[in-house]
């Protein structure tokens, strides 16, 4: 595109021009190509200082000085994945609790408290840990750490607050249920991976008691499956001594069992990308959530695949510059983003490529999405493709480490899978290691006999997906009749 610069002086003030001649600029830098991206920066995390305590906890120090922050996360090593179907939401309604009340304060105080020393208290609970967190100036980390510790310790589990957060919960997925992306990963964790909504469902959200809570409290809080991480402007034997000062009379307990994962056998490299097809038929729902998922047994967070795994996935779904975007958003409008990602367990993880659409667009977008995971099974991706992926997840992971939060956080996922923490300093070189073969051998092992779930308005694309998928035996359920605990999801 030209424009006769001569002529909109006339016409223009000269800010305008200043905006015209920036946007030729960038049309001309965009036909010669963007800039190669810069080398990568190196990431140092320094040393772990490990200190056990005579109760078993673990306390894990990094010291980082120049700034007076200190990010402390508590994480117990139990989740949802110790709780049944029939408690569902079980682990996060209990972590969540935590914070609502002790022996000696209310909700508000422990709020107001917290807030008057510039902080806040979260807490919750995911599949594999349910984690009490803050980040606090290292000048009121002592009495942060008294309110932490009083959380952790001696939770009250007022009926009043569990029959609050129960309502909330309930009300919340009453709407969520109504939303086709939520919806769809609601089924797909029972359907397609074997486990339950670490949410919770409104029939185990409903029969959730406090003697329940009590219950998984006293089994999943205990010291010697802890760790107390602090991470900022603090000593290791600083760190040592406020742990001793306000958990060292936590008891030890008789100790928590290990939680198994659903397993199965993995696919051969001759059995077809999807073997189920499912359609929540969802009246009036406005868009279409369209998924492919597959259970990817054997290759957990553990698992030396991990990494041939993660940067497979940021090709496929890990930004804008993926591959699903770039076919389903940028080249077809089809969607406002679509994605992929992994749901780690210790040896397993649960894999969905997923993104909205209009109702009508369902079915192409299904298409796609299953010609683009079969393409990472039929050829090995460049080094000009690959190449630029893996920097993303390198610079996502080095700006993640910046904040003492976001070295918290990560600390914290390794302990929760029992994983070395010197693995923080060899993440670039094993994600810059990982060879273009080894994205298509991954593939060709794990991605098949899949389930491909879409929730939407089946009346407006079923001719379609009739016409795109001929051979594919469509179960549909309509979202009404939903039901995760029955064999086949229906109500009976």
């Amino acid at each position: 595109m030209r424009m006769n610069l001569a002529i909109l002086k006339g016409v223009l003030r000269p800010s305008s021009l200043l905006v015209i001649s920036a946007f030729l600029a960038a049309s001309a830098l965009g036909q010669t190509g963007l800039p190669e991206p810069g080398p990568a920066r190196s990431v140092s995390v320094p040393a772990v200082k490990e200190i056990k305590l005579k109760n078993g906890l673990t306390v894990a120090v990094i010291e980082k000085k120049g700034v007076p922050i200190v990010s402390v996360q508590l994480v117990a090593r139990t989740g949802a994945a110790s709780e049944s179907m029939a408690k569902a939401g079980l682990a996060n309604m209990t972590a969540t609790l935590l914070t609502k009340g002790t022996k000696t304060r209310t909700a508000e105080q422990i709020a107001e408290d917290m807030e008057f020393l510039g902080s806040s208290l979260n807490s919750g609970a995911g599949w594999n840990s349910s984690t009490v967190g803050m980040t606090v100036t290292s000048d009121k980390l002592s009495p942060a750490m008294a309110i932490m510790a009083d959380v952790v310790l001696n939770p009250s589990f007022k009926p009043e607050e569990l029959d609050l957060l129960r309502s909330q919960t309930l009300d919340e997925l009453k709407y969520n249920l109504t939303q086709p992306g939520f919806l769809a990963n609601y089924v797909a964790s029972s359907w397609s991976f074997r486990e339950h909504p670490v949410g919770g469902t409104p029939a185990s959200i409903g029969e959730i008691s406090r003697e329940n809570i009590e219950s998984f409290y006293a089994q999943a809080f205990q010291p010697q499956s802890s760790v107390l991480i602090f991470v900022g402007d603090i000593t290791p034997s600083a760190a040592s001594k406020l742990a001793e000062q306000y958990l060292g009379t936590w008891p030890a307990g008789k100790g928590t069992a290990s939680p198994g994962n659903a397993s199965g056998a993995g696919p051969s490299a001759t059995d077809p990308i999807y073997r189920r097809f499912l359609v929540v038929d969802l009246p009036n729902s406005g868009q279409a959530s369209v998924n492919y998922i597959a259970p990817v047994y054997g290759v957990g967070r553990k698992s030396k695949d991990y990494y041939t795994a993660s940067v497979l996935n940021s090709l496929l779904g890990g930004g804008y510059s993926s591959r699903l975007n770039q076919e389903i958003r940028i080249k077809r409008g089809l969607s406002y983003g679509a994605g992929s990602r992994f749901g780690w367990r210790g040896d397993l993880s649960n894999f969905s490529a997923s993104t909205q659409t209009k109702d009508v667009s369902a079915a192409e977008v299904a298409e796609l999405i299953v010609a683009e995971v079969n393409r990472l099974r039929t050829t090995d991706p460049n080094d000009a493709e690959l190449d630029p992926r893996k920097a993303v997840l390198t610079g996502n992971f080095g700006r993640g480490l910046e904040t003492t939060a976001g070295l918290a956080g990560a600390l914290a996922e390794l302990y929760s899978f029992a994983i070395p923490t010197g693995e923080l300093n060899a993440y670039l070189n094993n994600v810059n290691s990982v060879q273009n073969a080894a994205v298509k051998s991954f593939a060709v092992k794990n991605f098949a006999n899949g389930d491909i779930v879409i929730v939407g308005d089946y009346a407006k694309f079923k001719d379609d997906l009739a016409k795109r998928f001929p051979n594919a035996k469509v179960e549909v359920i309509k979202a009404s009749e939903l039901d995760l605990t029955a064999a086949n999801l229906q109500k009976q």
